[in-house]
């Protein structure tokens, strides 16, 4: 398996020092993983510069491997700098190229502050609409968020509310599906996905009575889910849809919005929630949480997710390696 690329993320946030702690995580037993970023700006580990994501699995277990792309000035914790911008954009690039061209085994990306990347030309509402335009193979950008209790998908990601709820169609939810049930069996082994998804409004709308988007737009979509032999249930009122007697009884749960997905999985594990990118040719994975601006130098940021993050995509690279190669959200693999 090739080593990991991580990304810099925002040099003024905790990304350094949560790659540090990772670093101290995992040295040991892995998974193996190398930083693409300024490698000046790391304390608190040892570093080895590499010139080729090759070196990588050598150096790891004394001293964090970095590939060494220098910040256009020194970074302040908690100050955002826009003239960092294009280097936190061209560490993503970088890591996405090679894990296009096979040198390494997925992206872990650490969290960026997309304000201050706004400024410099960045014109994606977050990582997940950039890296589908990075990645030419990908078949949708659709969002998963994975904890050991629950994995949810919002269908509608980094918009006003008003304007999802607008645009919601049957065909947008039923193609969300689809690309979820491919990934759960080829990245995540599966056998047979069972997808809960969740009305729009409350009480999954009562029969008409609170709003007929549930009735006229998700029942539809779930009916053609399950004339595509896809298990589907729902519309389920998203206010018992998440219980601890509920959450066993599905393997992801697909809403209609950011944070109808969000809350739950935020509120049940925020250390250890993971943001996974599906319909992707390349695996990606990030921690489930920002910049923490707030906190960034204090040395009290917790590296939880970014550590999870990281063995997660390990083993979905190990899955789909299985499962024969690169991602293809219309064709899930026979044998599982």
């Amino acid at each position: 398996m090739q080593p990991l690329a991580l990304t810099m993320g925002e040099p003024a946030g905790i990304a350094a020092e949560i790659t540090a702690a990772a670093w101290h995580a995992l040295h040991g037993a892995g998974p193996c993983f190398f930083l693409i970023g300024d490698a000046d700006a790391i304390q608190g580990c040892p570093v080895a510069r590499i010139s080729a994501p090759e070196e990588a699995e050598a150096a790891f277990g004394a001293a964090l491997p970095v590939l060494h792309s220098k910040l256009a000035e020194p970074a302040v914790p908690g100050r955002l700098n826009p003239a960092n911008a294009p280097c936190v954009i061209a560490s993503i690039e970088a890591a996405v190229a090679l894990s296009l061209a096979g040198r390494a085994g997925g992206v872990v990306t650490n969290p960026i502050q997309k304000s201050v990347l706004t400024g410099v030309g960045f014109r994606h509402p977050g990582h997940t609409e950039f890296l589908h335009a990075l990645a030419p193979e990908a078949v949708a950008p659709v969002m998963m968020l994975v904890s050991p209790e629950l994995r949810v998908v919002p269908v509608t990601i980094h918009e006003p509310l008003a304007r999802a709820i607008g645009r919601l169609t049957p065909q947008m939810i039923v193609e969300a599906a689809q690309i979820v049930q491919a990934a759960l069996m080829r990245d995540f082994g599966i056998a047979r996905p069972r997808l809960a998804i969740a009305g729009l409004n409350p009480h999954a709308g009562e029969a008409g009575t609170m709003g007929d988007e549930d009735e006229a737009i998700i029942a539809p979509a779930i009916a053609t889910l399950r004339a595509l032999g896809v298990d589907a249930r729902g519309p389920m009122p998203p206010d018992t849809m998440f219980t601890a007697l509920a959450r066993p009884r599905m393997d992801c749960a697909i809403c209609m919005y950011h944070d109808q997905a969000l809350i739950p999985i935020k509120t049940l594990d925020m250390d250890g929630g993971v943001n996974v990118t599906l319909g992707l040719s390349i695996i990606r994975t990030s921690p489930d949480h920002g910049t923490a601006l707030d906190i960034a130098g204090q040395g009290v940021a917790s590296a939880g997710s970014l550590i999870a993050a990281l063995r997660l995509a390990r083993q979905l690279a190990a899955h789909r390696a299985l499962a024969g190669g690169a991602f293809r959200g219309d064709v899930p693999p026979p044998h599982y």
